[in-house]
């Protein structure tokens, strides 16, 4: 049903899953609305699609983790209403260590979020639940409520859902004066905010990602999610329909998008060790992607002036943070626009 913004146009800047998502909340709320997108894939092509708060939080982060967890309830709620059930590839997630540094991390991370009110479920049985993980791996923590998504099948279906609702496409800008005959402006185009906004605090850090896909023979994919502290490093282990993507490096490099030698070979071993079978699968695709992160790793979502809003910034937690952010937008945008 259409509201009382009916007749009100907005840009939104930015075809990824924030500004599609952004823009599929508004136009169920009336608005005419366009989105400025390029035909380069961004950040949103090369991700895991890892619905994970409880996996991602670390002390110190209360925030993050607080709107992760809302978050992650209106994708269960009704984010998925209207998009292709096979998006969702895994239900659940197991955080598991490899080493005895590696597993007091993880119970470090375990006993925050039970002071927080939101507790996981410790083993010390983690091959019970993954008999494909390596021998040597015991500790770890289920978090049940977590999802995976297919995150270039996500993107395909909410641009899909956009041009439903009517939402027309436009090129890129280069500046908020290409998009002035709107009447609001959404500012969701990642690492590139700051070119439209000067300083917004929204910086590119870079990350690898891995394709890896089944091969008759091979062993299984897992049934979940599973993300490991390898010797300190970070990896994670996300099912496909045809595969498993593994993921990622971090690092500040500008704005290369290369992989790197160093990168793949670090990503391999440690997924290698978490899930020895994967040896076996087809290396079918090597990627680098541009996170845009900000100094506390929470995202900048809000207004900047009377017709200007941004969302950016998301870092790690894009394709969970999308429909809180959504919500937060539209909120702004019911509070008024300039006549």
């Amino acid at each position: 049903m259409r509201t009382q913004q009916a007749g009100r146009s907005l840009a939104v800047i930015g075809g990824g899953v924030i500004g599609l998502s952004v823009a599929r909340r508004a136009a169920l709320d009336g608005w005419i609305v366009r989105v400025h997108r390029t035909e380069a894939h961004g950040a949103s092509w090369v991700a895991g699609g890892m619905l994970a708060p409880h996996s991602e939080a670390w002390p110190g982060e209360e925030r993050l983790l607080q709107i992760g967890l809302a978050s992650l309830q209106m994708w269960h709620r009704d984010f998925l209403q209207g998009l292709p059930p096979d998006v969702v590839t895994a239900r659940g997630s197991l955080v598991v260590a490899v080493d005895r540094a590696d597993a007091v991390d993880l119970a470090t991370t375990g006993e925050w979020l039970a002071t927080q009110g939101h507790p996981v479920t410790m083993t010390s049985v983690a091959r019970d639940l993954e008999p494909l993980l390596g021998q040597s791996i015991r500790h770890g923590f289920l978090a049940e409520t977590e999802l995976a998504v297919d995150n270039r099948a996500l993107v395909d279906a909410l641009a899909g859902l956009c041009a439903s609702l009517g939402v027309t496409w436009a090129p890129p800008v280069r500046s908020l004066d290409e998009a002035r005959d709107a009447d609001v402006v959404v500012i969701a185009n990642g690492i590139d905010a700051p070119s439209l906004w000067p300083g917004l605090p929204v910086r590119p850090v870079k990350g690898e990602v891995l394709r890896l896909r089944w091969r008759r023979g091979c062993m299984p994919l897992p049934q979940r999610v599973i993300r490991a502290r390898v010797h300190g490093r970070q990896v994670y282990l996300v099912p496909r329909a045809d595969g498993v993507v593994v993921g990622a490096t971090q690092y500040e490099h500008g704005r290369d998008t290369a992989p790197t030698v160093a990168g793949v070979r670090q990503l391999l071993d440690d997924a290698c060790e978490v899930m020895p079978a994967l040896g076996e699968y087809e290396l079918a695709e090597c990627a680098a992607g541009l996170r845009p992160m900000t100094p506390d790793n929470l995202p900048v979502v809000g207004r900047l002036d009377e017709r200007t809003l941004v969302a950016a910034g998301h870092g790690r937690s894009g394709f969970l943070l999308a429909p809180w952010t959504a919500e937060t937008i539209a909120a702004e945008l019911k509070v008024g626009v300039p006549a």
